[in-house]
């Protein structure tokens, strides 16, 4: 025989209804607060996957110990004397080759269906693509810090002081992100990672080098000059440089900052119109 009385049977009823309550629900987050998830969500990748950082690691490293030494005395006349002008270079160099694993990294995410997940969830809809350029503009911090660190240790020495160091490290993240957004849309566009990185490499090279990366511009042939001069990546590194030095003005800012917005203004929307078509 049931005990149950009829004041706790219609009690039932309403604690069930209460518990399933609207109100009782965690508000809905935001835009700010779900691409901070995913921004976390690459940084915990990192940390149970270290070997993601090897690019980040090693590549500033070799470039910056290895033409300091390989080129040093053939364009300075001392490795020393090379490095006042080489450093602000090799860290935009190995800070735009890191731009590419962000679509590498998107592409996998795909093939592996984690993205087809993320879009049940009610959260607005780029977070996952807005949190992990989030995440990456920190292994551009990463990046800068270890070229920076390691040509104070060589013997860099930045007139524009600390100060200077931060701006031109801020130009080059800042650009370096707008960059990612590129990657990010090919990320989505290409069938594999392998096919990223195979494009990456054909144009973040002839940009990175066809530059005033490693030499004077005025030194090359007048055709050349006129490409190097047009390259944006030289106007980068020419607003690292003065930064570094002391003597950036306005205009190079402006320069750098307005090639970072084009880059974002036009392919954040492709982007975000490939990740709906892909969902």
């Amino acid at each position: 025989m049931s005990t149950t009385t009829p004041a706790h049977t219609a009690a039932e009823p309403r604690q069930l209804i209460k518990a399933l309550s609207p109100a009782a629900r965690p508000p809905r987050p935001g835009p700010a607060a779900a691409a901070r998830v995913f921004a976390w969500r690459a940084l915990l990748k990192i940390k149970h996957v270290p070997e993601q950082l090897s690019d980040v690691i090693a590549v500033p490293i070799i470039f910056t110990v290895l033409f300091t030494y390989l080129f040093g005395g053939a364009m300075a006349g001392s490795p020393h004397r090379y490095l006042q002008f080489l450093l602000p270079g090799t860290l935009v160099m190995a800070v735009l080759l890191a731009t590419m694993y962000t679509g590498v990294n998107l592409n996998a995410d795909m093939d592996k269906g984690v993205y087809d997940r993320f879009r049940t969830l009610p959260m607005w809809r780029p977070a996952p693509i807005v949190g992990a350029l989030l995440g990456d503009a920190l292994r551009y911090l990463l990046a800068s810090v270890l070229v920076v660190g390691l040509g104070l240790a060589l013997g860099f020495r930045p007139h524009g002081g600390a100060g200077g160091i931060v701006l031109g490290m801020a130009l080059v993240i800042g650009f370096a992100s707008a960059l990612s957004w590129v990657f990010c849309w090919l990320g989505l566009l290409l069938r594999s990672a392998n096919a990223i990185m195979s494009l990456a490499m054909v144009v973040l090279f002839p940009l990175t080098l066809a530059s005033n990366t490693f030499v004077d511009p005025h030194t090359m042939p007048g055709w050349l000059r006129a490409v190097v001069d047009a390259n944006p990546v030289t106007h980068l590194v020419t607003a690292t440089r003065a930064a570094m030095a002391g003597s950036i003005t306005a205009g190079q800012v402006a320069g750098v900052l307005l090639t970072a917005l084009a880059m974002i203004a036009v392919f954040a929307p492709l982007t975000l119109g490939a990740y709906r078509r892909k969902n």
